[in-house]
């Protein structure tokens, strides 16, 4: 390619001023240029991907074209430079803008596009990105991204990717960006050989020779966009729901159908549940599909990844230790619930995962409570906080494409029920859920407005409550002592005005301690056994 010195010393001003603010957590400009929504990136908002793939099994190679049509925010935009992602080894062949080749740069993960000798005259435009490569291959698929090429038990060819966190970018190019999702969904084209029968996201629109075309018409992650090829076959279902019929639609190796009708049984109870608790399933235009995949799981947008092996509990395992967890499908329930809090409702920075995560974790014990009622939930949620470290906060580092602690699922979740608790009102909580649902429908949001929201809702200031949970990795001790009938008590290791009341078990009694000490007279059948609520994520501490 050619390019002209001018543009050169142009775009290495810019990328000056994109270094990262977080430079004492040793990120690089790469962190910073996939993570923040910088200059190359927010004068143009994604509308909708065009995608075409042809994997080569043999080679491990794919090729394609993504057609982006984008709708440019300011239409006084004269010099533009374009970030369009790609992850190496992949490559960009060619990028077309009105039949015209545009000129690029590369600068590891990153293209630069030259739009300097652009004139728009429509604020909505189109730009073709032809690319190939061989992509990463993911050795431990979906924890290590990239294409999945495997065979089933008989020895035949099967296909998909795994790529959050790494990034849709691992595989083709776009906007990797979690904070602009292609308002108008997708339009995916999958080329197979032979028989191999390739899943998409959303409805099968075409199917012509080895060429499947699939259309998700709602707004979807790009890390959500995800094939699956091999030897599939087909049967349906239907589930009348809060917003009418809704398809079920399962896809599954040939060899698996009769396993995979009795397991996904489950799905129907499942949307009771969670349309109960979270409202309408947020993707009826779509439908709701289960497609069996060569890793274990995965929340793709009206496609979930399904690898459980037609077994209850997680690979068979109860990870709470209560045994409720063993009476149900661990990656059905938990990949679905992201449906609500991870499709529906998506974090803009990766740093805010606690949104899909701890919600979706939470989804679990609710639905146990739908199906085996709150004591057997309440045993669940607390037994899964065995497997909670506190290493770093739920809250990772913003701008660079970092995410926090893994303890974003059953740490988020137990702060979620803690929540629950001080609310004293399921109702209210119900409503809570739904009402997230319905506010920040389709949406990317922040954690500042999912707080806002949650206090909004309860009435409460909860500043310090999410501070001590999400941005600390401190567990609030309760520290007590008893003398005759008088409890003395306040908060320890707490982040500054934590002031969260606690119940105590067995009994209608709270007490409300600071990080200051009080003392008061307590019934004698509250002293005698004086113990909190279990269902409070904290630790208690008697200093007699």
């Amino acid at each position: 390619m050619r390019f002209f010195g001018s543009w050169i010393l142009l775009l290495i001003s810019m990328l000056g001023l994109a270094q990262p603010l977080q430079q004492k957590h040793s990120f690089s400009k790469q962190d910073s240029l996939r993570g923040s929504n910088n200059e190359f990136r927010d004068w143009w908002d994604v509308q909708h991907y065009k995608l075409s793939v042809t994997p080569h099994f043999d080679k491990k190679y794919v090729e394609g074209v993504n057609e982006i049509t984008f709708f440019i925010q300011n239409e006084n935009v004269e010099r533009s430079i374009m970030q369009i992602d790609l992850q190496e080894p992949m490559k960009l062949d060619k990028v077309l803008y009105r039949g015209k080749t545009l000129s690029y740069i590369r600068e590891g993960n990153v293209y630069f596009i030259d739009f300097s000798q652009t004139k728009f005259k429509e604020r909505e435009q189109k730009i073709s990105l032809f690319y190939s490569g061989y992509p990463k291959v993911a050795n431990n698929p979906p924890w290590d991204g990239g294409w999945i090429f495997k065979t089933d038990e008989k020895g035949r060819p099967w296909m998909s990717v795994a790529c959050q966190g790494l990034g849709a970018s691992v595989w083709y190019p776009n906007k990797d960006y979690l904070g602009d999702e292609p308002n108008r969904g997708a339009t995916f084209t999958i080329e197979t050989q032979g028989d191999l029968v390739a899943v998409g996201n959303g409805r099968l629109k075409k199917k012509e020779k080895n060429r499947y075309t699939w259309e998700v018409t709602q707004p979807i992650n790009n890390y959500n966009i995800v094939p699956y090829i091999g030897y599939y076959v087909n049967f349906k279902d239907e589930y009348a729901g809060e917003a009418g019929h809704l398809d079920l639609d399962y896809w599954v190796l040939d060899y698996n159908i009769d396993k995979a009708k009795k397991q996904f049984q489950q799905v129907k109870p499942m949307m009771q549940a969670f349309e109960n608790w979270f409202g309408p399933y947020p993707f009826y235009e779509d439908s709701y599909k289960l497609v069996e995949a060569p890793h274990l799981g995965m929340e793709h947008q009206s496609n979930v990844a399904y690898g459980n092996r037609y077994q209850n509990g997680y690979k068979g395992r109860d990870l709470s230790g209560s045994g409720w967890g063993l009476k149900w499908d661990f990656i059905i329930i938990h990949e679905t619930g992201h449906e609500w809090y991870g499709n529906n409702i998506t974090n803009q920075d990766i740093a805010d995962m606690w949104i899909h995560e701890s919600f979706t974790s939470y989804s679990e014990t609710l639905y146990i409570e739908s199906l085996y009622g709150k004591e057997a939930a309440n045993d669940y949620v607390i037994g899964t906080r065995k497997a909670i470290l506190n290493d770093i906060p739920i809250i990772g580092v913003y701008g660079v494409n970092q995410e926090g602690s893994g303890d974003m699922y059953y740490k988020g979740a137990n702060m979620l029920h803690t929540l629950r608790q001080l609310m004293e009102d399921d109702e209210l909580f119900k409503k809570l859920l739904r009402g997230m649902n319905k506010e920040f429908y389709h949406q990317t949001v922040t954690t500042e407005q999912i707080e806002a929201y949650i206090s909004k809702v309860t009435g409460k200031d909860l500043t310090s409550f999410f501070n001590q949970y999400l941005r600390t990795t401190q567990i609030p001790i309760l520290e007590y002592s008893i003398e005759g009938s008088y409890l003395s008590y306040r908060w320890k290791n707490n982040v500054e005005g934590f002031d969260m009341p606690v119940k105590l078990a067995n009994s209608d009694a709270w007490i409300f301690p600071t990080s200051e000490w009080k003392k008061e007279k307590l019934r004698k059948k509250d002293l005698k056994k004086f113990q909190i609520d279990r269902n409070f994520y904290i630790q208690v501490k008697r200093i007699d």
